[in-house]
């Protein structure tokens, strides 16, 4: 079954490698510090360089509709033969908000509530960034209920780090 797994970058090539993957998306700031793991094919790693912030702030690139175009983009040119690793910073707030929107776009069949409670499930630790999420449910026309379901489960454990975790999302 074709997975997304979610990583900080400290887990980043631990993960490729344990998963077999075969797509990396990285979403931070600075990402120029981010080696593309060996295994992964050129045009297989998406960076999307933008910081975790929720609102406009002077000297920080916030997230974007157009951040947003690249993920969904890029979720759609994955195979899902092999595994997807997602990975910001931290890998609590904006891959969490990544993992939920591929999550919502590759299983329209699910609901965006069972969608988040299986993220807070898997990771305690999960923050997904809130204008990712409002660009992404606009974007999607969920009409709100993306927003709505991450609003239900709340904020995560306050964690430095996240909880790496997985997510199935159909067959390929």
């Amino acid at each position: 079954m074709p997975r997304l797994h979610v990583c900080s970058l400290e887990l980043l090539h631990e993960t490729v490698r344990r998963t077999d993957a075969s797509h990396v998306l990285t979403l931070m700031k600075n990402v120029g510090q981010v080696r593309t793991p060996a295994s992964i094919a050129p045009g297989r790693h998406l960076k999307l360089d933008f910081s975790d912030i929720v609102e406009e702030r002077p000297g920080e690139v916030a997230p974007s509709l157009e951040h947003v175009h690249g993920i969904l983009d890029f979720v759609a040119g994955w195979d899902r033969v092999r595994p997807l690793v997602i990975h910001c910073y931290a890998g609590i707030s904006r891959s969490t908000a990544a993992a939920f929107i591929a999550a919502c776009a590759l299983r329209p069949d699910q609901s965006e509530q069972d969608i988040a409670t299986l993220i807070r499930a898997r990771s305690p630790s999960a923050v997904p960034n809130a204008l990712l999420i409002r660009f992404a449910d606009g974007r999607m026309g969920r009409n709100g209920r993306m927003i709505a379901a991450i609003d239900r489960i709340g904020a995560g454990n306050g964690a430095t780090a996240g909880t790496p975790f997985h997510i199935d999302v159909g067959d390929s």
